[in-house]
């Protein structure tokens, strides 16, 4: 019975054109073409990850942007390095090496004016005046005009890059104190974004458990361990937090369990709350320095429900002062209101005042008021419809009075 059922299902849907009259296989395909539509319309519109989808882009670009970024900077330095070798080691960072390079052109060119200009990219004198004396004295090849054109216009590109990489990194970060602020103070905007994208959403990062949110990102590490039967991964995503990096070799495992766990609460909190704060997330970082430090030293850590205690008298006050802001902001909106509507008032008070001193003007001076057409038609009308009405009330009378003896008549005569 349970094989019958779908067949039967499946033939009623492929023949269902046959089935019912009027209906052509042409209308129920795009019938079931505009069924689709409207069901993906309505997924979109009301997808609760819909938010989160900016956070996954972004850190994927991010991401991207890091290793274009990297590579880019690896070209600069190869193709200059024929021109001028000695500054590789001079400026190791890319970004600075990319706006050093544009700004020098030819080490021949190189003089002390142009020192003031690499001071200020570097922030070091000394590192400029050796960029100085190493280009007196490079063992590098003469470079024509038009590749030094190349190099400079590539080495613009990848400071713009560069720049665009940061403000990137501002929106993810501002993105994040919107979606996941917990998450953010937690593990910082980077890590939390990578777990959401990882996950697919921020709901689906809170469904999961603390186990599966600490190996999140060493899938392939972890189905390797048990085909053949060695160590599963102690973390994957969350290494890249700071309080990994600062533990213990031993204590690695024990912070990142904790770590995860603190982090699974902190997604819960985010995804279901009702206002958005990092109040607990800031507690909970707090938690793991506490952990640290009684791994290094012993102390004693608070208990978890005197840290959440807290965390939740804090979480109440600050509802209660962002309610009587909102009352200050309200009070103060319809302030302005009002004293808008008093300026208006006073503004037509002037008007009209001066509109009676200009009538006062030309009656002193002789010459007829003139009354515009519009106003003597509109008097006319009101006129009218005023006869008009005391005209229908007293016909109405008139009836009423006629209309009532009749009746008293008819019923004294039954």
């Amino acid at each position: 019975t349970l094989g019958a059922v779908p067949d039967i299902v499946r033939g009623i849907r492929l023949h269902f054109h046959q089935l019912i009259e009027g209906l052509t296989k042409v209308a129920q395909d795009k019938a079931q073409l505009g069924l689709g539509h409207s069901y993906s319309r309505a997924k979109v519109k009301f997808n609760v990850n819909r938010v989160d989808n900016m956070v996954i882009q972004s850190i994927s670009l991010l991401d991207q942007l890091d290793k274009d970024i990297n590579t880019f900077s690896m070209r600069i330095r190869e193709w200059y390095s024929y021109h001028f070798p000695e500054l590789y080691r001079i400026v190791p960072d890319n970004y600075l090496y990319a706006k050093v390079t544009n700004l020098i052109r030819s080490r021949d060119e190189l003089t002390e004016d142009k020192l003031k200009g690499i001071t200020a990219i570097l922030s070091d004198p000394e590192k400029a005046s050796a960029i100085l004396q190493a280009s007196k004295s490079s063992i590098g090849m003469e470079i024509s005009e038009i590749d030094l054109l190349n190099i400079e216009i590539f080495a613009a590109r990848v400071v713009a890059l560069a720049e665009y990489r940061e403000e990137l990194h501002q929106y993810l970060r501002s993105k994040m104190d919107q979606i996941a602020p917990n998450l953010a103070a937690l593990v910082g905007e980077i890590v939390g974004a990578r777990l959401i994208s990882h996950a697919g959403s921020l709901t689906n990062l809170a469904k999961y458990p603390a186990s599966t949110v600490q190996i999140l990102g060493a899938e392939k590490a972890l189905f390797r361990a048990l085909k053949t039967r060695g160590n599963t991964p102690k973390y994957g995503l969350i290494f890249n937090s700071s309080f990994i990096g600062r533990a213990p070799k031993k204590y690695k495992g024990r912070i990142s369990r904790f770590l995860a766990n603190k982090c699974s609460l902190a997604s819960r909190i985010d995804c279901f709350a009702e206002h958005s704060c990092k109040i607990f997330g800031e507690k909970m970082s707090e938690q793991v320095e506490e952990r640290l430090e009684f791994f290094e030293t012993g102390v004693a850590t608070r208990k978890n429900e005197e840290v959440m205690r807290e965390a939740v008298d804090e979480y109440q006050s600050s509802i209660q002062l962002a309610v009587k802001q909102q009352k200050k902001k309200k009070k103060k909106q319809k302030k302005e209101a009002l004293e808008g509507v008093e300026v208006a008032e006073q503004v037509e008070v002037e008007v009209e005042v001066e509109d009676d001193s200009t009538k006062k003007e030309n009656s002193i001076a002789g010459s007829p008021e003139v009354t515009p057409v519009s106003k003597k038609k509109s008097k006319k009308k009101r006129k009218s419809q005023i006869e008009l009405l005391t005209e229908g009330i007293e016909n109405y009378k008139v009836d009423s009075s006629e209309k009532t003896p009749k009746r008293r008549k008819k019923l004294r005569t039954s």
